[in-house]
């Protein structure tokens, strides 16, 4: 029983890790398709995903808020008036509809990657998106 108990938190530890390297992979991949008129400085309440992203050298990470120019918002209780100002990316779709300067959203759904662009709010933001991203686009929130 021991074991049976060992080999069950291993394959869940293993895969969780798993979709910690695949959502990383995939925000890279996003991130990378998207321009804004400003440089891409991107600050994000999640610090394992930021330290990730800081590996990446595509990106410049920033640890203050105010200096960023794009947020990866996982918690809305992270929300403060100096994001509310920036571009959102969010990483749960509740947030899409919560708050409502968000434009796009990369959440988990049956173990499976969702990722949803909201096309006015990109339009809004002046936020261009490469041919590669218009697959994932919505006109509202579902």
């Amino acid at each position: 029983m021991k074991t049976f108990i060992l080999s069950l938190f291993i394959t869940l530890t293993l895969s969780a890790s798993a979709i910690n390297h695949h959502q990383i992979k995939i925000i890279e991949k996003i991130f990378s398709e998207i321009s804004i008129s400003t440089e891409l400085k991107i600050w994000s309440d999640n610090k394992k995903l930021l330290s990730e992203l800081k590996k990446c050298t595509k990106f410049i990470t920033v640890e203050n808020p105010k200096d960023a120019t794009m947020i990866i918002l996982e918690d809305r209780d992270n929300l403060s008036k100096e994001v509310l100002s920036k571009s959102i990316f969010v990483l749960n779709y509740n947030l899409l509809s919560k708050i409502p300067k968000s434009f796009g959203a990369l959440f988990w759904k049956k173990g499976r990657p969702n990722i949803v662009i909201i096309k006015p709010r990109i339009e809004t933001q002046s936020i261009e998106i490469s041919q590669a991203l218009h697959p994932y686009l919505e006109e509202r929130v579902w």
